[in-house]
């Protein structure tokens, strides 16, 4: 693992190189998924399932496309019960935090007999996205179902790629713990055009979220505006701010825990003490020929990962703040008062003993996070992404006359004569 100082002349290539991966979409995966997308909203079924077949090499049909209660009731029934449990505490946990997220409407009034308010009503029906061939993430079903169900959805729906058409078993599972009605195994670039736009056997959805690869990404991206989006997810990432009171071990363990994911992770340590970066960096070799996972850990580390030593904390702040990481952690002897320094980070993770996979799974906060930078702006997934908000307005007659004539004026302004007519008319106004 490289280690790289802050006034260095490289350093400022390697940031840039972190903060822009994956931002960029290749010209040709753009040009196959657009094909895609349009294909599916002009043919619907016949689309999704010829590209079923040929990206995932089985036949679907509008009969076997979607899981059937039988079907789901004999994948979860393949799950041992040590796993199910594991899956329960999950799902217990992730659901006491979301609870807290529940948001109510409001209204007020005043004496002039204006009553101003907002309703917050849940979405008609949601998508989900899960990875499910080789690769299962059972975490991301219940992290992306449980604060739909709690915000109130109608209809949560799953789509899932199936190895030979079979559903994963933890997949299945996941969906019952987290309430999903309805399972369709379907995956890629395909599965977000059929959400959006709907075909004879896929209901259209009102929003899809979870993550997915660079294909999905572009899927949806490319619907947003027919349908909402959670976010655009990017590769996975972690910042370690360490002051080096802590064990180089746990750092190490923590940046290979990110770098394990896919060759685009980033894991990046920043510390004022050089002599712990060397240690983190000694250590993160050393833990690295254990790794199963090492040769994706290895090349991640490679091309997104270092030790960055800072002229001081202080330093180390403030880039955390331009990078705005997926994960951010803090191995200091105070992490709580460095936190108030924190501004754009999805999740925070204090002291020594919170590793960021505890996050991942049993926590309870979600893990579906801002990456690449947008934790600038963007928020963790929650309930509030499962609702929208209605506003409410009533106005008296002598409410009416009283805001009416600014109403005329800032509308006669704007050069909306109709606008400012809608209001002359209920107070018998003349125009001059």
């Amino acid at each position: 693992m490289k280690i790289i100082r802050t006034d260095e002349d490289e350093f400022e290539g390697f940031f840039r190189r972190i903060r822009e991966r994956g931002r960029v979409f290749d010209p040709e995966l753009w040009a196959s998924v657009g094909r895609i997308v349009e294909e599916v909203a002009r043919r619907g079924d016949e689309a999704v399932f010829a590209y079923t077949g040929q990206f995932d090499g089985h036949v679907v049909t509008a009969a076997t496309v979607e899981a059937s209660p039988e079907e789901r009731r004999d994948a979860v029934a393949q799950v041992g019960p040590e796993d199910l449990e594991l899956l329960r505490l999950a799902a217990r946990r992730i659901e006491q935090f979301h609870e807290r997220q529940r948001q109510e409407g409001w209204s007020v009034a005043d004496e002039e007999g204006v009553e101003l308010g907002q309703r917050i009503l849940p979405l008609s029906r949601v998508g989900i996205y899960a990875p499910g061939g080789l690769a299962c993430y059972p975490s991301t079903v219940l992290m992306t179902a449980i604060p739909a169900r709690i915000a109130g959805v109608g209809e949560i729906i799953l789509a899932t790629p199936s190895r030979d058409g079979q559903l994963h078993p933890l997949i299945a599972a996941a969906a019952e713990l987290g309430g999903v009605k309805r399972i369709f195994k379907i995956g890629g670039a395909q599965a977000i055009a059929a959400l959006a736009f709907g075909t004879a056997s896929i209901p259209q959805v009102d929003k899809i979220v979870g993550p997915g690869n660079a294909y999905v990404a572009a899927a949806k991206k490319m619907v947003f505006g027919r349908v909402a989006i959670d976010m655009i997810a990017g590769p996975s990432e972690v910042l370690i701010i360490a002051d080096g009171t802590g064990e180089a071990s746990f750092a190490a363990a923590d940046l290979l825990a990110q770098a394990e994911h896919d060759d685009m992770a980033s894991a990046v340590l920043m510390t004022p003490d050089e002599a712990f970066a060397r240690s983190v960096a000694a250590e993160v070799d050393l833990q690295l020929d254990r790794l199963p996972r090492r040769g994706i850990a290895k090349r991640s580390l490679a091309a997104f990962g270092a030790a960055v030593v800072t002229r001081d904390l202080g330093e180390a702040v403030d880039l955390a703040n331009r990078f705005a990481p997926e994960h951010l952690e803090l191995m200091v002897r105070n992490p709580r008062e460095l936190l108030t320094e924190i501004r754009n980070a999805g999740a925070v993770f204090l002291g020594m003993h919170t590793p960021e996979a505890l996050g991942d799974y049993v926590a309870g906060p979600n893990h579906v996070l801002p990456t690449g930078g947008t934790a600038r702006f963007a928020s963790p997934l929650g309930v509030y992404d499962f609702v929208k908000r209605t506003n409410v307005l009533s106005f008296s007659r002598e409410a009416l006359a009283r805001y009416g004539a600014p109403t005329v004026r800032l509308a006669g302004l704007e050069g909306l004569d109709g606008h400012g007519n809608s209001v002359r008319l209920r107070l018998g106004i003349k125009k001059s």
